[in-house]
């Protein structure tokens, strides 16, 4: 099969497509025939070396793409509820990996998998398992709503537009930090929007799904709560505020429970682009994203994902 590695990071030109035999399925296992993957910021910073750099990647060969979704094709014996033929969908969680989405097929726990809605496409079902399953988690951090204010930061990007949705359902009155020309997407989710940050602390909690800072902490009332997205560049609590940083892994209940919430239009699947796999050998460029409009939404990989 092909699959996207990285070996030396660095620009675009340090994704290869390289050939590996196929994958057998560990007894708890099953392997999914890839249809569409998703680019995520976390894909580029790994092509960059960000997390080699932070000594969190030991691999000699690092494998891209969080998400996947495809046809399980194989399986292990000792996997209950899940049949060869559903479309499903997985997070494939950590950095530190030989293998990512960015592959014609992959091995995965059966417990991670969950299948897809068959009303939800598989693009616009690549784009939950990491995005929507860190911002429900960044939200437990903050605890039970009981009608605070919450201010979302990056709220028309990926992770930002599900904590937007998932917030109001939860009982927060929120408020959505996005441009300008994001306010229509923004105030469509029940959410108030404002395009810059307040000079005084407005906020009972704030989500910084854009990852802003120090800024975003000093919105925050004090005794608040503030949840990053960077665990290693968490600002300095002040004031009382509770400070931390949301770090997803993955929850194939929890993945279900999303996928749903996807096809009924309680949470919106959004993807900015689709991308044909790229069917050559060698070096392959990635995706660069573009300012403007909600361009933080993920892009999908169709038909294989073997591309970037």
């Amino acid at each position: 099969m092909r699959t996207a590695i990285v070996t030396n990071p660095g620009s675009a030109e340090a994704i290869e497509i390289v050939d590996r035999p196929d994958p057998v399925p560990e007894p708890s296992e099953v392997v999914i025939a890839v249809e569409a993957a998703t680019v995520n910021p976390v894909d580029l910073q790994t092509r960059a070396g960000v997390y080699h750099s932070l000594g969190w990647v030991s691999s000699a060969e690092v494998g891209l793409g969080c998400d996947a979704v495809g046809t399980v094709i194989e399986k292990g014996g000792e996997v209950d509820g899940i049949r060869v033929g559903d479309r499903v969908a997985v997070f494939i969680g950590g950095v530190d990996r030989g293998f990512g989405a960015y592959a014609e097929r992959v091995s995965v726990p059966a417990r991670d998998v969950a299948r897809v809605p068959a009303d939800l496409s598989s693009a616009h079902a690549a784009t939950v398992p990491l995005n929507a399953t860190t911002a429900s988690a960044g939200l437990d951090l903050l605890g039970e709503a009981q009608g605070r204010s919450l201010l979302v930061t990056g709220a028309a990007g990926a992770v930002g537009g599900f904590a937007l949705e998932l917030a109001r359902e939860r009982g927060f009155s929120v408020t959505g930090l996005a441009r300008a020309e994001d306010a229509e997407f923004v105030t469509a989710t029940g959410a108030a929007f404002v395009a810059d940050l307040a000079d005084a602390a407005a906020f009972d909690a704030a989500f910084d799904a854009a990852a802003i800072g120090d800024a975003v902490v000093a919105s925050v009332r004090d005794g608040g709560a503030y949840v990053g997205v960077i665990p290693v560049a968490v600002p300095a609590s002040d004031r009382g505020i509770s400070v931390q940083a949301v770090m997803a892994g993955p929850d194939g209940a929890l993945l279900g429970r999303l996928l749903s919430a996807a096809a009924k239009g309680t949470i919106t699947a959004r993807v900015h682009a689709m991308l044909p796999p790229r069917t050559s050998r060698g070096r392959a460029s990635t995706v660069r994203k573009r300012r403007g409009p909600r361009t933080d939404r993920a892009a999908s990989l169709s038909a294989g994902g073997t591309g970037a």
